[in-house]
């Protein structure tokens, strides 16, 4: 049977989805709806298939540690991490993907997904996939059009035939997101869906039809993918050639031109969470119409959507609100503004604020800190390792350290000594000593670490070894 190969394209950064996506932490790397992430339950729902692969991840670099974290807490053991130098929108993405597949096989078929859609009715989505692996094998490009349930103005649609043949409609037109009016038009015709972004063809037509239509984004991937470099479990593409590669979306580059298009209708309770009034569309409600996440109390509030996730939260006399606490910031905006979220993150970044990039909790490959408080001279952290993690071998030129234990068993490296810390035990690292921090037990290690100097930016460290292949130089 020919392998299905999940490519999963997990870049972006959520920006409206702030204050809890942000730049390092994006949405598609977070427990959204249920306790798994939204990249986990996009691998998750293809389990049942038949002839599935583990996927080709398609990430930004800085977020590798992320996914490889992820695909091992759900027992993906061989993901293939594609990482990009640079963001080049779905063709370079897409083409990546499908050159690194070649190196294996040359009649793959490859299921294009993204990792921030939701799919509630997994097995019609499996029945969709099934029709769609058809007619990929018969040398097809097929997309999944998501059957429209209202004159939605925030998606772009497909245009159809009238006539279907083995389950998939040759594809006449794709148009761009339509105003109102259009998209009213467009639903009283009866043959328009939404385009999903979520494709399905051999990789081996995916190639020979880019170099048909745009051969510039084949010959650029293709020198990024063969000079490619491996690190870990990672591939690092090739920076220069990649962002040598037009810009272009797959649509743009490919399926707008090509003839040779079918798609799959698909209607399993899917969507694509933009922002937070999506999350309160698909959301359970309670009796007054609010979704309510965390620790909260309202009274006389009635259509709104509360997320806390750092403190108890109460409400009283509000209606049709979008209300979202974390540690970092706090975010209140009606239902109908939620998607002007995107400009505070711009002028978070114009003020070269921290929020717009980090959250006060960061997550590292050995484990993650928190900075529970600052000043001017100081910062005060709690870092927690995981398991047989080590933290790498390092210096600082701006700041001291002083490490306390509050839990578990810590291996240190102080200037020329190495010893055990327990639980109630600390050390003091002098201004420019050479430092590491090692986790050997079975059990999680949590340390407060107080640093003190005159700059404490993370960018103040000097790595000399590091099992993550982070060192400097």
């Amino acid at each position: 049977m020919i392998k299905i190969i999940p490519v999963i394209l997990s870049g972006g950064s959520g920006t409206r989805l702030w204050p809890i996506s942000c730049k390092e932490y994006p949405k598609q790397y977070l427990p959204l709806l249920g306790d798994k992430t939204m990249l986990q339950e996009t691998i998750l729902r293809l389990n049942e298939l038949d002839n599935i692969t583990d996927p080709i991840i398609i990430c930004n670099a800085d977020h590798r540690f992320l996914v490889a974290e992820q695909c091992q807490q759900i027992y993906i053991k061989k993901p293939i991490i594609l990482l990009e130098p640079v963001a080049r929108n779905t063709a370079p993405a897409i083409a990546a993907a499908a050159l690194q597949s070649l190196k294996d096989s040359d009649d793959s078929i490859l299921l294009v997904l993204s990792a921030d859609h939701v799919i509630q009715d997994v097995d019609s989505f499996h029945r969709a996939i099934s029709i769609a692996s058809q007619q990929a094998k018969s040398g097809k490009l097929a997309t999944f059009g998501i059957l429209p349930t209202n004159a939605n103005t925030g998606y772009g649609y497909i245009k159809t035939s009238k006539d279907c043949s083995n389950g998939a409609f040759k594809v006449e037109e794709f148009v761009e997101k339509p105003d109102l009016k259009t998209a009213e038009f467009y639903i009283e015709q009866g043959n328009y869906q939404w385009n999903s972004g979520m494709f399905m063809f051999k990789a081996l037509t995916l190639i020979d039809e880019l170099i048909t239509h745009s051969p510039d984004v084949v010959k650029s991937v293709k020198n990024a993918v063969n000079n490619a470099t491996k690190d870990l479990d990672f591939i690092h593409l090739e920076k220069q050639a990649f962002e040598s590669s037009p810009s272009d979306s797959i649509d743009y580059a490919l399926m707008e031109k090509s003839n040779n298009v079918v798609v799959v209708p698909l209607d399993a309770k899917w969507n694509d969470i933009g922002d937070w009034s999506t999350l309160y569309d698909i959301g359970e409600k309670d009796s007054q119409g609010n979704v309510i996440k965390g620790d909260v109390i309202t009274k006389d509030t009635t259509n709104t959507f509360i997320n806390a996730g750092h403190h108890i939260v109460a409400t009283i006399g509000v209606d049709n609100l979008i209300i979202v606490d974390t540690p970092d910031a706090t975010l209140i905006a009606t239902q109908d503004k939620a998607q002007q979220v995107k400009g505070i993150v711009e002028s978070l970044k114009a003020s070269s604020r921290y929020e717009s990039r980090v959250h006060r909790k960061v997550y590292r490959p050995w484990g993650w800190f928190d900075s529970i408080e600052s000043g001017e001279y100081f910062q005060v952290k709690k870092l927690h390792v995981k398991a047989g993690a080590k933290l790498s071998l390092q210096i600082h030129h701006k700041r001291a350290e002083h490490w306390v234990v509050v839990s578990g068993t810590a291996t240190v490296t102080n200037g020329e000594q190495t010893f055990a810390l327990k639980k109630g035990e600390s050390t003091y690292i002098p201004l420019g000593a050479i430092h590491a921090l090692e986790n050997k037990t079975n059990e999680p290690l949590e340390i407060i670490e107080v640093q003190s100097g005159t700059y404490l930016g993370e960018d103040d460290i000097i790595r000399f070894e590091d099992v993550y292949g982070r060192v400097d130089g």
